[in-house]
């Protein structure tokens, strides 16, 4: 059987500045799925968020970017910002929605979109990643982890279903193009490209073998999109695991040792990319609207439906008293970094602030600025 999951996300308002949607928002959300999956639209939905972010989980059969289906999405957001978040005087209501031209895809409209197509296995597990206050180079160092370097996916060199290695679809956005790079043999390559996450981002990764889909990023930028700084891009991602792909304790294991990630406090700064428990409601932010976190949710796929540990309830894969240790590590780093307040490493280079609220600041001491003649400078050191 052919499945299709989609999670499409998007921050259409908060409560208390970015740190969660208003429950009223989240069960509209809720109510539209049942409502599509009642219509045969869809045949599962899950509603949740990431930090100020909701996020839609849906399944069909109807192959990535359908009409109908990201229809559902954007209008869901629209009626939630309309109904609910202008209502309460919500922040950010309608942040991530920057245009009204829907012509049957969200993509570059604002709302981040990850989808993978694939026919089902006998057994089918699927872990949807969500991330706050970061950007979709925030995937490339795990994704990296679980499908090219050994030291952390134990089955690239002893599984022989994954030996062959895998092929890296990097997308540029700046120019909007993409690359398709192979490993192992070109991991120097793919590390060459992802190093710089604010310019390269993974976009979908396939199973060398037999071009088998693995995994599927989202790649909005919204900066890019609105040409200023708008919000955080708060990426979302699906893995598929086990059976010819990593096993699940190997994906997560990705995210054992916290990478530092661009998209912090105003979208102006870099601090570590904390696991956190949706479950144990570690899924909003505090610390400096931060820091920068990630929920991992595990399903099991099974015609065409998503199957949690509870019904629907996703499998919470963070919420192991192990994640306390790399917590605490994340809480280090992060108030490290802060120690530094606003000099780099902790606030991004000047080329990534250029669609931040900075701009604005240096604009007004452009004219103060003064041409210096070349040797004057050395004379007056020397008197």
């Amino acid at each position: 059987m052919k499945t299709t999951i989609s999670v499409i996300k998007a921050d259409v308002g908060s409560v208390a500045g970015h740190y969660k949607p208003h429950s009223e928002m989240l069960n509209y959300a809720r109510k539209k799925l049942a409502d599509a999956e009642g219509t045969g639209l869809i045949y599962s939905g899950y509603v949740t968020h990431c930090g100020d972010d909701i996020v839609l989980v849906m399944t069909h059969g109807r192959g990535e970017n359908d009409p109908e289906v990201h229809l559902l999405a954007w209008t869901t957001f629209r009626e939630i910002t309309e109904k609910v978040a202008k209502k309460y005087k919500l922040y950010g209501a309608g942040q991530d929605l920057l245009s009204d031209a829907f012509s049957g895809n969200v993509r570059g409209l604002g709302p981040g979109v990850a989808e993978l197509e694939f026919n089902e296995r006998g057994s089918d597990p699927v872990i949807v990643f969500a991330a706050d206050k970061t950007e979709p180079g925030a995937w490339n160092i795990p994704l990296y982890r679980i499908f090219a370097s050994p030291d952390n996916t134990a089955g690239l060199v002893i599984d022989p279903k994954l030996h062959e290695g895998f092929r890296f679809d990097v997308l540029d956005l700046i120019e909007s193009q993409s690359v398709l790079i192979k490993t192992p043999e070109e991991v120097y390559d793919l590390i060459a490209l992802i190093g710089t996450p604010g310019r390269y981002a993974i976009s979908k990764i396939f199973r060398a073998s037999d071009n088998e889909p693995a995994a599927a990023a989202s790649t909005s930028r919204l900066s890019l999109i609105a040409g200023r700084y708008v919000g955080k891009d708060d990426p979302v991602m699906i893995v598929r695991a086990q059976a010819g792909f990593p096993a699940v304790g190997e994906v997560i294991s990705a995210f054992a040792v916290p990478p530092i990630v661009s998209g912090w406090m105003r979208g102006s700064h870099r601090g570590p990319l904390m696991p956190v428990s949706f479950r144990k409601g570690q899924n909003v932010v505090s610390f400096f609207d931060g820091p920068p976190r990630v929920t991992a949710m595990g399903w099991q796929i099974s015609n065409g439906r998503l199957v949690g540990v509870d019904g629907i309830e996703p499998a919470d894969l963070f919420e192991d008293p192990f994640w306390d240790h790399v917590r605490q590590k994340a809480a280090e780093i992060a108030v490290y970094l802060r120690s530094m307040g606003e000099f780099e490493p902790a606030r991004l280079g000047h080329e990534e602030m250029e669609y931040t609220t900075l701009p604005l600041i240096l604009e007004k001491l452009k004219p103060r600025f003064r041409p210096v003649k070349e040797g004057v400078r050395e004379e007056k050191v020397a008197k």
